[in-house]
């Protein structure tokens, strides 16, 4: 099934393309939820009508993106966890963790679902993140986790 999108997917592409899907996808959910538009002659003669609009909503969302990217490359952020003995922790890190002192530290905003983390961090030392800051863009941060200070825990 065919179908046009009405806005940018991660998993399928940017608003305005053409692309493929399966048709239950499409009848169940994109169509739905007005995601996408069937890819009828009617509505292809609209999209490319209104390509100038779109593109220009592309290239403010993309330079966006960049200059988020821009903003947080290099950034490093220091989490301090309660370990145990041999410097174990005691929970982890996880993706809303991340996000919350990422909002603290630098004021930006990120969904934690926006934060790339294959498993939640569980020991001390420093580990590389992977942050999605827009479509196809993405920009490393570490995450540096130290033991919280006994007077600090207080």
């Amino acid at each position: 099934m065919e179908v046009i999108l009405k806005e940018t997917i991660d998993t399928l592409g940017r608003e305005g393309d053409i692309v493929n899907v399966k048709a239950g996808y499409g009848r169940n959910y994109l169509l739905p939820q007005q995601k996408a538009v069937a890819a009828s002659a009617a509505n292809v003669a609209v999209f490319e009508k209104n390509q100038a609009e779109i593109q220009a909503r592309i290239d403010a969302e993309t330079k966006a993106a960049d200059a988020l990217a821009k903003k947080l490359a290099g950034t490093t952020l220091t989490i301090a966890m309660l370990t145990g003995d041999e410097e174990r922790l005691f929970g982890s890190v996880t993706s809303s963790d991340i996000s919350k002192k990422l909002a603290d530290d630098t004021s930006v905003e990120i969904d934690k679902k926006s934060i790339l983390l294959q498993e939640p961090i569980k020991e001390l030392g420093e580990s590389t993140v992977t942050v999605k800051v827009g479509f196809q863009t993405t920009v490393d941060i570490t995450i540096a986790i130290v033991p919280l200070d006994e007077n600090e825990a207080a």
